[in-house]
């Protein structure tokens, strides 16, 4: 049995040491068997996506939950979940960005780093369309109470429960008059800062000589904002769904990212290095 079929083993973990010894062909022998890894980044982007996605889906067309912090926290249970159900078949990127950083940084096979990505959307648009089943007429009531047309001007109001806008619609609402308060630039950079400092942090607690480390890692990400969105435009939402009103969820939501994981990966990689040269 190879360390990644070991219940907990990270992706990093098990790579950290065979790179830092030389040993890259031990590395890819440790590596998840292709089809159970595919199996479990699908399942647990699909976890992570329900319950975090359901979070929201029930906040705005239900108001089960009230405010941010609410919703965050049911957020991090469902990261959480995906994570165990995702670690002892794949590592648990569930985040395609986490997966661009391990092939950049880990000696993670670039020929895996597609078909990763493609499960993890496919889960994350498959718990949407679960979701959609569970909350459709929740979603309906709540367009005609605000009066919102589908797909029309506004309607990011409910299209809100599956991608993400910015600035936030439910707070600051719709009209051009709230674009200014967050720019696409903006955006893009609070995506990226975001997501670099989370691939430190993954880097940071799955490296090998760090004895403190988790067992998994995991993130926000790509797929849990293009798997939904796709749904969404299939769904009637239409152009407010892609490429949205302001444009922007190519940049900002999948590029922004995936540069961002390279950055904060990349950091504590130099970080390390120097600290091993002295």
């Amino acid at each position: 049995m190879t360390e990644l079929d070991a219940p907990g083993q990270s992706l990093a973990s098990a790579l950290g040491e065979s790179l830092t010894d030389g040993q890259p062909a031990r590395a890819v022998a440790q590596l998840p068997r292709f089809a159970p890894a595919l199996a479990g980044e699908f399942a647990g982007t699909f976890i992570l996506v329900f319950f975090g996605v359901g979070a929201v889906n029930a906040a705005v067309a239900t108001g089960a939950q009230q405010g941010l912090w609410q919703v965050a926290v049911v957020w991090a249970l469902g990261v959480s979940l995906g994570i165990y159900t995702a670690a002892s078949l794949s590592g648990a990127h569930l985040n395609p960005a986490i997966t661009v950083a391990a092939a950049v940084y880990e000696g993670f096979p670039w020929w895996r780093v597609g078909p990763y990505a493609v499960a993890q959307t496919a889960g994350a648009a498959s718990a949407s369309l679960v979701l959609y089943t569970l909350f459709a007429e929740a979603i309906v009531e709540f367009e005609r109470r605000r009066g919102l047309l589908r797909g029309g001007p506004g309607s990011e109001l409910s299209a809100m429960v599956f991608g993400e806008y910015f600035p936030n619609p439910a707070i600051f609402g719709t009209a051009e008059d709230a674009w200014r308060i967050v720019t696409p630039a903006t955006a893009f950079v609070a995506e990226l800062v975001g997501t670099a400092m989370l691939a430190f942090l993954i880097a940071t607690l799955t490296h090998d000589r760090n004895r403190t480390r988790p067992s998994t890692q995991a993130g926000l990400n790509p797929a849990r904002d293009f798997g939904p969105r796709v749904v969404a435009y299939f769904l009637g939402w239409g152009g407010i769904a892609i490429p949205g009103p302001r444009g922007g969820w190519l940049s900002v939501y999948i590029v922004a990212p995936i540069l961002g994981g390279l950055l904060g990966w990349g950091g504590y990689r130099a970080i390390a290095t120097r600290l091993r040269e002295r």
